[in-house]
């Protein structure tokens, strides 16, 4: 879990899987680019309109476009160097 500026985890071991710290690295990006709080109440809001809709946790968490992102682009190497702007907002 990141919370800028820190990435918050239960197990040291992911520290060494390139996919979870892109995955972290991306969500960075995105708290930088909205200026960390309005990152926050999107992300929340997603989450609860998503459960409110009915949708499970995972669900939820999953239609997130914050997430999406990170899930999408999370194996591609040099996705943070070309990364657009505001890229979770790219449908």
């Amino acid at each position: 879990m990141t919370l800028f500026p820190f990435v918050l985890i239960r197990n040291k071991s992911l520290l060494s899987d390139p996919k979870f710290v892109r995955h972290e690295r991306i969500h960075l990006c995105q708290q930088i680019e909205l200026w960390v709080l309005p990152f926050y109440v999107l992300y929340l809001w997603q989450y609860f309109t998503g459960r409110r809709q009915g949708l499970s946790h995972d669900q939820a968490y999953r239609q997130i476009t914050f997430e999406r992102e990170a899930y999408r682009y999370e194996s591609q190497k040099g996705y943070l160097r070309s990364r657009p702007g505001r890229a979770w907002n790219l449908r």
